[in-house]
């Protein structure tokens, strides 16, 4: 039975590793060409001096434009970026969908299931397999990726707990890739079609993670507040890497001023014209900044909390696929 499921799958494990190997041939380069710059614009010690807090004001201004300065240069990448995120989807789509629906749809599972192979064990040997695979595949790009993005992740605010790259590195590819697989298996096994269990598989991937994304993520521990007075002679203090879900400036009984915004006023709350700062929004005195967010320090965390989602996720879809399996007729 191993042997046989090697033989329906060599080609597919075959062309797998060959786009993995074009990958690895595309963004090795592109990942080196980063950290040269990287390197050259002096930002390795621009992290570790802006860790910190009383780093002064004019190392501030340097490293900052020297992260903007590599920002730029290397902006494009975030439409490969999304690109990769993809990838696990297709995972799904070209390894799991077709599982369960091609047997079913050329009507091999009655020839299988007929010569000694029970449908339990015929189930566990090609899920096993195949999620094996997976997960070996999967454990390589997330690896992979986490390399090449972490010049990225070092220059952006929030660091690696940013929208996308979060998606990209450390083990959670392993958790979207293994849930990939399993929802295209469960939905070989309800629509017994190749083309629309490929199109279920598709919009299911999408959607839990939309929903996990933009719905659980930023719930998986209590996020933390933190508040800085508008009157500064320099910029407020920054923890880079940390994920801003949300900022403001609120008067002192801490009503919301200003959404989506910080304020800076020279000592004494005038500008240069004499005006109050930030009259024109009614502050009080005693007006501050305020800002809802998570800590960078919890990123293997949230890595751990989501791909066991996922892992959760796929256990049980594929124990589901088990059990429609014996039913199939």
């Amino acid at each position: 039975m191993i042997w046989l499921t090697w033989r329906q799958h060599r080609k597919q494990a075959f062309y797998t590793v060959l786009g993995l190997a074009a990958l690895a041939a595309l963004l090795v380069p592109i990942g080196l060409s980063m950290r040269h710059t990287f390197a050259d614009l002096g930002l390795t010690d621009c992290v570790r001096q802006l860790a910190d807090p009383d780093v002064a004001m004019a190392t501030r201004e340097t490293c900052d434009a020297g992260f903007r300065r590599f920002g730029n240069q290397y902006s494009g990448l975030n439409l490969v970026a999304v690109l990769l995120i993809a990838l696990p989807a297709l995972v799904g789509l070209f390894w799991g969908a077709p599982l369960v629906a091609r047997e079913v749809e050329h009507g091999t599972h009655r020839f299988v299931w007929t010569q000694g192979v029970g449908r339990t064990r015929w189930a566990l040997v090609k899920f096993g397999l195949v999620g094996g695979t997976a997960l070996v595949l999967a454990a390589i790009y997330g690896l992979g990726m986490s390399w090449w993005v972490d010049p990225l992740t070092q220059v952006a605010d929030e660091g690696r707990l940013g929208m996308i790259v979060f998606d990209l590195q450390g083990i959670v590819p392993i958790g979207y890739t293994l849930f990939a697989v399993a929802l295209g298996v469960f939905a070989g096994t309800v629509w017994k079609r190749m083309l629309p269990a490929m199109g279920i598989t598709l919009a299911g991937f999408i959607g839990v993670r939309a929903a996990v994304e933009m719905l659980a993520r930023s719930h998986y521990q209590a996020a933390r507040t933190k508040t800085f007075p508008i009157e500064t002679e320099g910029p407020p203090e920054m923890n880079r890497g940390n994920w801003i879900l949300t900022q403001g400036v609120r008067n002192p009984d801490g009503t919301m001023i200003a959404e989506g915004t910080q304020i800076q006023c020279p000592p004494g709350g005038k500008g240069p014209t004499g005006r109050v700062c930030g009259a024109e929004l009614g502050l009080e005195p005693g007006a501050y900044n305020w800002q809802l967010y998570q800590p960078a320090d919890r990123f293997w965390l949230f890595q751990g909390i989501e791909t066991g989602i996922f892992v959760a996720l796929a256990l049980l879809l594929l124990y589901l696929a088990v059990r429609r399996v014996r039913g199939i007729a």
